[in-house]
């Protein structure tokens, strides 16, 4: 485990505004690479995330999914609408590094928390901005949620193994925004170590949504003939090649290979998606991972959640910790979650803290949240 002081964002100050899933995720990641996040929520009830229960799940109080995403942060409570408040909350971004937040367009004008106000105060500032769909255009003032960002960008279509849409089962749209913000942020940091000054990087789900569709775009942009509209592109097979899951006598297999190489080693009786289907369900998952890969044709099991967690090149990565949840006047609750996938100098991001307790650092202005000596802006 690496010293906390050799993290390559030890000493940055993160404000994180944001909540629900891409915002809190985007602060996670700068955390893990060792800023100081400092979640920033409305009294008494916190943020959304705290209680909107993705898989229904409760640790401590709090949903799963909040643990998940908000463990190595801590966190004050603010009423940014009480002008006293604001007032201390405006003097926490004087001193910070990084300000970030996934408000609807509008909404941080209104509270004054706005870009150019805080560069004003703070020009050394990171301001980092997350929304659905951009801050202009018609779709501005629309949710910003993950399915929907799916779908308006066409990619359920590229899921889709026939004539219904298929959305990807996991917040695609929201991790990717994670990446790209944290990823912003980052480079602003580096340029602000050159320049003294901060600056604002904003990015949206759609974006991101359209950023994973490089490949299909860049095609369809520059056909020269009317194409067809992408549908099942993910598991994508053709006259030459062979992509797909295909079932087995007991589970699935995917495959991915030339389809004359496959007709070599399996028979003219595997030439045609129906006949190879027909073929791979006549042996087990194994068995064909084991004939498949003798020859080098790429192939995987398709594994449940329950066969991953089982399997030791699950257990390989370590991907898994435990973090506490501290509790006044208890003793702290242990949780498995996940680690960061970022391994630094041979070692893993590793942290103990788990997801903070609402005002687990108090009200905003009555704990020494952020002294003098703790600012180490570069420039």
């Amino acid at each position: 485990m690496l010293d906390p002081e050799d993290l390559p964002l030890h000493g940055t100050v993160v404000l994180d505004f944001s909540q629900f899933l891409a915002g809190p995720v985007a602060a996670l990641r700068l955390a893990d690479l060792g800023a100081r996040v400092i979640k920033v929520e409305r009294p008494v009830t916190g943020e959304i995330g705290r209680t909107l229960a993705f898989a229904g799940r409760w640790i401590d109080g709090d949903t799963a999914s909040f643990h998940a995403m908000n463990r190595n942060k801590e966190a004050v409570v603010a009423d940014l609408k009480d002008a006293h408040d604001l007032a201390l909350v405006l003097d926490l971004v004087r001193r910070a590094d990084v300000l970030l937040h996934n408000f609807r367009p509008g909404v941080m004008e209104r509270l004054g928390l706005d870009h150019r106000t805080v560069a004003a105060l703070n020009p050394g500032l990171v301001y980092a901005s997350a929304s659905g769909y951009g801050a202009d255009g018609p779709w501005a003032g629309r949710p910003g949620q993950d399915l929907l960002a799916q779908s308006v960008s066409a990619l359920p279509w590229v899921s889709a193994p026939a004539e219904r849409p298929v959305p990807v089962g996991l917040s695609l749209a929201d991790h990717l925004l994670s990446c790209h913000i944290a990823q912003g942020v980052v480079a602003l940091l580096l340029r602000r170590a050159r320049t003294g000054l901060g600056g604002l990087v904003e990015t949206s789900l759609l974006e991101g949504m359209l950023d994973l569709q490089l490949v299909g775009l860049t095609t369809r942009l520059n056909a020269t003939t009317p194409t067809q509209e992408p549908q099942g592109e993910a598991t994508d097979s053709s006259p030459t090649t062979v992509s797909g899951l295909f079932a087995t006598a007991d589970g699935w297999v995917a495959v991915t290979a030339a389809r004359d190489a496959l007709v070599r080693l399996l028979g003219p009786s595997s030439g045609g998606d129906e006949q190879l289907s027909g073929l791979l369900r006549a042996r087990t998952t194994d068995a064909w991972v084991e004939a498949l890969d003798a020859p080098g044709v790429w192939c995987s099991p398709v594994l449940t959640l329950k066969e991953l967690l089982a399997h030791d090149a699950f257990e390989a990565v370590g991907m898994t910790q435990t973090v506490q949840r501290e509790r006044p006047d208890a003793e702290p609750v242990p949780i498995r979650t996940t680690r960061s996938p970022i391994r630094i100098d041979g070692e893993r991001l590793l942290s103990t803290r788990g997801a903070p307790r609402l005002g687990a650092q108090g009200r905003v202005g009555t704990s020494t949240v952020l002294t003098d000596a703790e600012v180490t802006r570069g420039g």
